[in-house]
This record gives C-alpha cells, sequence and structure tokens, in this order.
C-alpha cells in the first residue's frame, strides 16, 4: 500500500518509509492513497483481539511485514484486555488495561515493535510531544529496544503528578524534557526537527505518525464485534484528533458508524469548526482533562484531506464540555451507576448523556491515574492499582528545556 502526504508534494511511499519518516518531508501527514477494503468477516465474528488485529491490520501493510513477523508483534503488543462495560444506557470501552493505563498503549506498544523491525543499522531517535498519557505509553512501549532511542517532550506543571511520574521515571534508551511551554510548542518543536533534521535520524510517536493511528482503528472494530450493533454512535474524548481520525478511517473502511461525537473540553476549537467558525483554533487552555489539552490538533489537517467539509459534519458531530460540568459528570455517573470515570472519559459521558442506544464511549484513561480530580468530584479518592504504587520507588530523570527546536537540537546532539 503507498502513503501519501496531505499537502501533495511529496511522491507517495510505502508504509516503512512512512513510519520511519513520521512526517513528510513537505510537512504533511501521510495517508493511504487508497483505502484497503476491509471483509466484514474480519471482524464482526471475532472473540479474540489479536487475531482479529491480524485480519484488520494485514491489508493496511501488504507485504511490507511478513505476517509471521506482524502477528508476533501483535501478540506481544496488544496483550491485555479490552472490556466492553454497560454504564447505565451507554456502552463504555475501556480502553486503559495496557501497562501506562491509557488508550495510548494500543499505538505505542504496536509502533515501536514495528520500527524495532524495521530499523537495522544506526539507531534512529524517535520524538513524543505529550499533552499527559502518550509520554509515558511510548517511553513504556519503546523503552530498551535496541535500536530506537526516545525523547519525551512535556509542558512543565501541565500534567498530573501520576502523569509526570510515569513520564520521568528512568528507561534505559528514554529521556525526558520538562518543556518551558505548552503542548502547542512541543508539538511544534517536534514538527520543526522532523522537518529540517540536519544530520540528527528522527521520527516521531505521536499521531501525526500514520504507524500511531491504524493500531487504534482496532479497538473500534472490537466494540463492534462485542456489541453486535446494526449501527452505533461512537462518542471520543478529543484533543490532537488522532484518536478520532483512527474511526474515521475505520468507518470508511465499512464499519457501522451511524455518528462520531468529538467530545472536548475548553479547547473547543474544533467543534466550533463542525458548527461553521473556521477561524476557531487558537492556544491550548489548561483544564483537568489535561491529555486533551491541544489548541492547534495536528490531526485536522488528515481529517481535511479524508473527508469534505460537508461529509465531515454530517458525519461528526462536535461537543465542549467546562471543568466544573467535567466534575459534574463524574459525580452524576456514578451516583447514578456506581461506575468512576476518569475526567476524559467524563467529558465524554457529559456529550452522550441524553442519547439513546447504542452509543459507545472510548474511555480513554483509569481514573486512578487522576486521584486528586476524582477526589474533588466524589469525596474520595480511587483505589490505586499496583502499576502506579510500583512507580514511588522508582528512581526518575527529567531535563528542564526551552520552547524551541534550536535547544531541542543541542540535547539531541549530545546526547551519548
Amino acid at each position: 500500500m503507498w502513503y501519501v502526504s496531505t499537502r501533495g508534494n511529496v511522491q507517495p511511499v510505502d508504509f516503512p518509509t512512512a513510519l520511519l519518516q513520521g512526517l513528510a518531508p513537505d510537512g504533511g501527514l501521510y495517508v493511504p492513497e487508497k483505502l484497503p477494503e476491509i471483509d466484514t468477516q474480519a471482524w464482526n465474528t471475532a472473540t479474540d483481539f489479536s487475531g482479529m488485529s491480524m485480519r484488520i491490520l494485514t491489508p493496511w501493510l501488504a507485504s511490507e511485514i511478513p505476517e509471521t513477523v506482524l502477528a508476533s508483534i501483535l501478540r506481544q503488543a496488544l496483550n491485555f484486555p479490552v472490556p466492553l462495560v454497560k454504564v447505565g444506557n451507554t456502552w463504555v470501552l475501556e480502553l486503559f488495561h495496557g501497562p501506562t493505563l491509557s488508550f495510548k498503549d494500543f499505538g505505542a506498544r504496536t509502533m515501536s515493535r514495528l520500527m524495532n523491525h524495521l530499523v537495522k543499522d544506526e539507531p534512529l531517535t524517535i520524538l513524543v510531544a505529550t499533552s499527559g498519557d502518550t509520554g509515558s505509553a511510548v517511553a513504556d512501549g519503546f523503552g530498551n529496544l535496541p535500536n530506537l532511542r526516545v525523547a519525551v517532550l512535556y509542558p512543565k506543571g501541565q500534567v498530573s503528578p501520576t502523569q509526570e511520574k510515569q513520564l520521568i521515571v528512568r528507561r534505559t534508551g528514554v529521556r525526558a524534557f520538562a518543556v518551558n511551554g505548552t503542548f502547542d510548542d512541543c508539538q511544534a518543536m517536534v514538527k520543526e526537527l522532523l522537518v529540517s533534521p540536519g544530520g540528527l535520524r528522527l521520527s516521531a510517536a505521536n499521531s501525526i505518525n500514520v504507524g500511531r493511528l491504524l493500531p487504534q482503528m482496532l479497538y473500534y472494530y472490537w466494540a463492534f464485534a462485542q456489541g453486535q450493533w446494526d449501527s452505533a454512535d461512537v462518542c471520543v474524548p478529543c484533543g490532537n484528533l488522532g484518536n478520532l481520525t483512527a474511526g474515521v478511517l475505520s468507518s470508511l473502511c465499512g464499519l457501522p458508524v451511524r455518528n462520531f461525537i468529538a467530545a472536548h473540553n475548553a479547547n473547543d476549537g474544533y467543534p466550533k469548526f463542525l458548527a461553521g467558525n473556521k477561524s476557531a483554533f487558537g492556544e491550548s487552555i489548561r483544564t483537568l482533562s489535561n491529555a486533551m489539552d491541544v489548541g492547534c490538533p495536528s490531526n485536522f489537517e488528515r481529517l481535511k484531506f479524508l473527508l469534505p467539509e460537508d461529509q465531515m459534519r454530517r458525519m461528526i458531530q462536535g461537543s465542549s464540555c467546562s471543568d466544573e460540568d467535567t466534575l459534574a459528570s463524574i459525580r452524576r455517573v456514578h451516583e447514578e451507576t456506581g461506575y468512576t470515570a476518569d475526567p476524559h472519559t467524563a467529558v465524554a459521558l457529559a456529550a452522550v448523556r441524553d442519547r439513546s442506544a447504542p452509543v459507545v464511549v472510548l474511555s480513554t484513561a483509569h481514573p486512578a491515574k487522576f486521584p486528586d480530580i476524582v477526589e474533588r468530584a466524589l469525596g474520595h479518592a480511587p483505589a490505586s492499582v499496583p502499576a502506579l504504587t510500583r512507580l514511588e520507588s522508582m528512581p526518575t530523570r527529567v531535563q528542564p528545556l526551552e520552547p524551541t527546536s534550536d535547544a531541542l537540537r543541542l540535547k539531541l546532539e549530545s546526547w551519548n
């Protein structure tokens, strides 16, 4: 399969090239030149997640990754449960049972193993900007792999204490940088270096990399395999719009999604765009659902490439939620059902409160990662989990960094 840039100024490339480059040389994002046909039988009778994943991804990767290699990668990477649970009248797909307790484990763990398989000579440095969960998933997924090293950039003081601890735990081949700026600054630094790498050999692990999106399609199919609906709405907590883009790709390949609901916090540029305001994007705003604090989402460019505006507005409905509404959503859902939602999932649950079934909410992070916020809503913190308890005794390492690509370049050039 061939992949093309959203900006159309470079020749099509194969999947390994798109994966290892991360960003196209013209600054665009890679998208498939032609969408593959996914047989309904590949997913609607599935009882095994890794087996279903193999059937879904094979058409996307064609002969570029040997089937035996891909099967092994998927078994190793996606070795955790993905339950669909009923919460009141809503179905919730829990995507937080991986090692770092967020949905980012799907993309990061699969992508890291694909990259490690393809990189055979000099090591590749992976850049990742994070507003919360991406960095820890990438650090965990890529750490200790022989051909890769990772630089994680996060906005200083703008992630939860638990998220920061996950980011800065010492891992072989991983360095964390606390950037004196916003997530948008971190993302801009990564993009600038990818377009002008100089002598550095770089790629990206954000959802600007198509290799992150393909594994994220898989749980959409899994939800429908478990739910067995003729059609359903899917509500996605949104930040950089990568998760939503993965769902749109699944839908364009035949998954019977009736509508997507793009659930945002106060960073509501995309819902405003869907409502007709084409200049709604701006600087990011800090909220309780910090992993969604993205002012200028990169994957908006992909969505515009994949969907004409009128089709996008028919397929996707936007919503936004204040911090007060987020806390109220956590409280309401717990009082009505006993279910504890993290703040990102709570934003999505607020968006579908009055919708008729079937509707599926993607639950993107474990509530134990946000004990202070859950305690504000409920009066008590959620029970901790072993994956987080172990962090308390682990050594950490973090370096300060100014929000410029030159500052990052100097750090990478001095990395021995």
